[in-house]
């Protein structure tokens, strides 16, 4: 019953793949005895980490229902990832993405820096995307003490720790013009809510950090910056990126050499009936930036550039990060430059 509940599980949720991206989406492997392991490929283009979640539940139900003979509780969805498609190429001539066209092409004007990070290694003249990544963990009583800062505030934990990120890289860097790139889950319409495909986006937050602003005036500056990106979450990056025709470099990516990913995403436990179930860790060994923090409320990951950086470099750059979070709390009327 295991294998064909399985198998038709997969069956159901692959439908949405088209043909000619898909040889094998999942597969089966038999361990030992009855220790199994299920491996799931999906190419980010069409599979984002809201996706991840749908096809979990979707999963679970489906597995629930097969497994007793019943048949498929998933109702019809309102729209198809086609109809979305459609909508966003016929949307892109519209007077709505003329507006955010505009407000981008304001918001990233000028001279565009490039971070200059303190690297282990001499950057190669050619990016080669060798990566690694590293843990980061947040102690509950700290995350609590940052989100009551936010509400305090009027700001959200997202902007609170990205206020604080741009002041670690200010430390290693001086720069006081900091761009980083942030991924957007752009599922701002209830009809894309339950559907399996690409929907999110890379949006721009450009942070000024001249005049040595206290950390609550900078989180102020970083909350003005995120609303207005959301507000105008809708314009593609590549389309941004087509627009402002950025100085091309091989050596490093165009517009911002940072990612900074807030996971907000409700974690999916995957529960199914007469089987114990347990997550395999994948180790990266890719990066598309310098580096690219992805966290959630009190834990996440650091990912590096393992052509710049050493992991023991990471590694102090986390406790660095966990330190000043630590100081933020403490005493957020400190200037950047004391913290």
């Amino acid at each position: 019953v295991t294998y064909w509940a399985v198998d038709k599980v997969l069956l159901a949720v692959s439908e949405i793949y088209l043909a000619a991206w898909v040889v094998r989406v999942a597969q089966l492997v038999q361990v030992a005895g009855e220790r199994h392991i299920l491996i799931f490929t999906a190419h980010h283009l069409i599979f984002d980490a809201a996706s991840t979640q749908i096809f979990m539940q979707e999963m679970q139900a489906l597995y629930h229902a097969f497994s007793h003979g019943q048949p498929s509780p998933l109702g019809e969805l309102p729209i198809q990832y086609a109809d979305f498609a459609t909508w966003q190429r016929q949307g892109r001539q519209d007077e709505e993405l003329t507006h955010q066209l505009a407000y981008w092409k304001s918001h990233l004007s000028g001279y565009l820096p490039v971070l200059n990070l303190p690297t282990d290694r001499a950057r190669p003249a050619v990016q080669r995307f060798e990566g690694g990544r590293r843990p980061i963990a947040l102690s509950a009583g700290l995350t609590s003490q940052l989100k009551a800062l936010s509400r305090q505030e009027g700001a959200t934990l997202f902007m609170t720790l990205m206020a604080a990120f741009n002041i670690l890289l200010y430390r290693y860097t001086g720069q006081e013009d900091m761009v980083i790139g942030s991924p957007n889950a752009n599922r701002n319409r209830i009809e894309t809510e339950g559907i399996l495909g690409f929907f999110a986006n890379t949006l721009v937050l450009r942070t000024d950090l001249t005049g040595k602003p206290t950390f609550r005036e900078l989180l102020a500056r970083v909350r003005k910056v995120a609303l207005a990106a959301d507000a105008h979450q809708d314009l593609p990056f590549e389309k941004l990126v087509e627009e402002l025709q950025p100085e091309r470099n091989l050596a490093h990516s165009p517009i911002f050499q940072v990612m900074f990913a807030y996971q907000n995403v409700p974690s999916e436990e995957l529960v199914l009936p007469d089987l114990t179930i347990a997550f395999l860790e994948s180790e990266t060994v890719t990066a598309k930036f310098d580096m690219n923090l992805s966290i959630s409320e009190e834990e996440g990951s650091w990912e590096y550039n393992s052509d710049l950086f050493e992991a023991s470099t990471i590694r102090r750059m986390i406790t660095h990060f966990e330190t000043l979070l630590a100081s933020i709390v403490a005493n957020p009327e400190q200037r950047v430059n004391q913290l």
